[in-house]
């Protein structure tokens, strides 16, 4: 997962050599000493603020697809675990009364697996996200609210992030048996199950891929809350400069 942030920092700064792809990574994971660097009195430049804003959102989204985009990311949080659709919750309720609950919790399990194997494919949107954002978005999210840079990529990425994400999740809920796992349980209770649930559809895959991105953005915002508060922990002095000048 290390080398999901130094994706996103060569995102910034352009596309990425096949030949020397490798090499790049390995550059971009080595920190940088930059002599030329204004010192912390001088005065905050509009670009100072941008390049601040972007380190942050990298900072921000590298650690959160790291999180998440590993085993146990979703299951084992309990603020971000995927639980069974509402719609169903009286289904599976009955799941577990007659003896089923082993399939309601495969059918959990399946679902958080397919959640954070979707999550890392999201690095290269993010990534284009931040090349993208102007220097008026980045002072807008600097004087904004807490999580102002994660209402930013809901917005400006939101879509596009879901779109990313769903044949991801389409394909690994077949592979690790979310329909599988549901047609388990409603086999295993004589059709009930359908019926207590008025034979409405549920969109699995779709459900999926939502919940994985609630999970993403919960922890970029409170990435960005952490930062915002006390951006010398995050190792920057740029980042110290422009979050105590807004």
């Amino acid at each position: 997962m290390k080398y999901i942030a130094a994706a996103i920092a060569l995102l910034l700064s352009g596309s990425l050599s096949a030949t020397s792809l490798k090499e790049q990574l390995n550059q971009a994971l080595k920190p940088k000493a930059n002599p030329s660097a204004p010192a912390a009195n001088t005065a905050l430049t509009q670009s100072d603020a941008s390049s601040g804003v972007k380190e942050a959102l990298a900072q921000g989204v590298s650690a959160s697809i790291a999180k998440l985009g590993s085993p146990d990311g979703f299951l084992k949080d309990q603020a971000v675990k995927l639980l069974v659709p509402k719609k169903l919750r009286g289904m599976t309720d009955t799941a577990r009364r007659l003896g089923a609950g082993k399939y309601v919790d495969a059918f959990e399990l399946s679902m958080n697996r397919a959640a954070e194997q979707a999550v890392p494919a999201t690095a290269e949107v993010f990534g284009n996200a931040i090349r993208q954002m102007s220097v008026s978005d980045a002072l807008g999210i600097v004087r904004g609210e807490p999580d102002a840079a994660t209402q930013y990529f809901r917005r400006t990425s939101g879509e596009q992030l879901k779109a990313t994400m769903l044949p991801i999740v389409a394909k690994a809920t077949a592979q690790t048996g979310v329909t599988k796992s549901f047609k388990s349980m409603s086999d295993q209770s004589g059709g009930m199950l359908n019926r207590l649930s008025g034979g409405e559809a549920v969109d699995l895959d779709r459900y999926v891929t939502d919940k994985a991105l609630d999970g993403l953005f919960f922890y970029i915002a409170s990435k960005e809350r952490d930062i915002r508060a006390n951006p010398l922990q995050a190792g920057s002095n740029l980042l110290a400069r422009v979050f105590a000048k807004k």
